[in-house]
């Protein structure tokens, strides 16, 4: 049995501030963007959106009710979204106060139905034969001991993502005590591997496998043919259930046939790949400033262009590092970072092949030396920003379904959005009656 930190048992509340336009109670102001802007993300751009959101995120659903009383009034509350929207939860426990740590946690759960874990081996097991599992290790910033970290999200009902068994990337991803040479190393991958499926199981239901493997001759010393061997050790130690990703590159890249290629090839050899993830960071203030003022980064023909080329091969695709800066750490920086945000999260949540959205650092000067301190959905200070409020009014209101309907000759239609659902009504007797049901692909 692991602990939960002390914090876990403090309540707090949190509000929402919905986005833009109509009856909302706290509006963001269009007016920080450029006109040049929103002639970039215009009415007709925002239409498509709505109406492939509508197409490809919602489902039909026909619920055949036992002894409905006629003309009473169906509840129909959606409780989980299938989509996974999450962050990296690299600060768990790590902050310096437990009211810190709750409001950290609680994001996921409240806003995030998703987190990914760090699992880097360098920091994992710094010392060979010693990982860092339970929670009683050493701290690392960033890098808080797994054990802990997967117990809440399993308490909270949050899905877990496992980032990355293997970064072949000396500064980042391989312990110091490694062997350098590269048929030295596969028996160490594989261990590796092995003890990480023992350990975790299906606890763990996606991994990213090998993470920014595209240009690994400039990286440093791996197997040969280390991408596919990897792959084969995760598919010879987990179980069937679990799913298995590579990350790579970055939409800043525009379209990549490189990347397209090797997930293809991956595959052709036999394979079993999940899905692709993409990178999306605006790390530089600067250039989210330039965003505003219309200059054509990250629009939508170009993501489209990128999203296409990847659909290419056949696989889900993970917007799996979301960065997004505030030009500047006033009222008007964390408002343009929110528009930047509610507008690529539409985006990216209307296109049929993207599964899932993650945020990268959630709190404001939590990112690594030399990233930016203003690209969190918190302040330092654990304050809500913008566009925490903003991605809670997506994910929590406007993506959910939530209403009330007549039945029709004993049942209920309805359209919505895939997740499950709590349906409540009164039977003939009077007897309040409820059943869950999920709506799926």
């Amino acid at each position: 049995m692991h602990r939960i930190p002390v914090f876990l048992s403090l309540i707090f509340f949190a509000f929402a501030v919905p986005a833009f336009s109509g009856s909302d109670p706290v509006e963001i102001p269009k007016d920080v963007m450029s006109e040049k802007y929103w002639s970039i993300w215009n009415e007709s751009v925002q239409k498509k959106i709505d109406a492939d959101i509508e197409k490809y995120r919602k489902t039909n659903a026909e619920v055949v009710l036992e002894k409905i009383k006629p003309g009473t009034s169906v509840k129909v509350e959606q409780l989980t979204h299938s989509f996974k929207f999450g962050s990296n939860i690299f600060l768990f426990g790590m902050l310096d106060s437990d009211q810190k740590n709750k409001i950290y946690a609680d994001a996921f759960g409240e806003l995030f139905n998703a987190a990914t874990i760090a699992f880097y081996w360098k920091t994992l097991e710094p010392e060979q034969g010693k990982p860092r599992y339970t929670a009683d290790c050493k701290p690392i910033w960033r890098r808080p001991p797994t054990d802990p970290v997967v117990d809440y999200c399993e308490s909270r009902g949050v899905d877990i993502h496992g980032h990355a068994i293997i970064y072949a990337f000396p500064r980042w991803g391989h312990p110091d005590w490694l062997p350098k040479e590269r048929k030295a190393m596969e028996p160490f991958f594989e261990a590796h591997i092995r003890e990480l499926a023992q350990r975790y199981g299906s606890r763990i239901s996606e991994w990213d496998v090998v993470n920014e493997s595209y240009d690994q001759a400039s990286r440093g010393p791996v197997p040969d043919d280390y991408v596919y061997k990897t792959f084969k050790w995760c598919e010879k130690y987990f179980p069937k259930t679990v799913k298995f990703s590579t990350n790579e590159c970055d939409l800043s890249w525009g379209p990549t046939p490189r990347y397209t290629q090797i997930a293809r090839d991956l595959v052709d050899r036999g394979v079993r790949v999940d899905l692709m993830g993409v990178q999306a960071h605006l790390y530089s203030p600067k250039e989210c400033a330039a965003i505003a003022q219309g200059a054509k980064i990250r629009t939508p023909d170009q993501i489209n262009a990128i999203l296409a080329c990847m659909s290419e091969a056949n696989l889900p695709i993970h917007i799996s590092e979301i960065t997004i800066s505030a030009p500047s750490d006033d009222e008007k920086g964390r408002n343009i970072q929110a528009i930047i945000a509610k507008n690529l999260y539409r985006l990216w949540f209307s296109h049929p092949n993207i599964c899932r959205i993650t945020w990268w650092n959630a709190v404001d000067g939590g990112a690594v030396p030399n990233e930016p301190s203003t690209s969190g959905i918190f302040t330092k200070d654990l304050q809500k920003k913008p566009v925490y409020h903003v991605l809670d009014d997506l994910i929590n209101k406007q993506w959910r379904t939530n209403l009330t309907v007549k039945p029709v000759d004993g049942k209920i239609s309805f359209r919505g959005f895939r997740g499950k659902y709590r349906i409540t009504w009164t039977d003939t007797e009077g007897t309040p009656k409820s059943k869950e049901i999920e709506l799926k692909d």
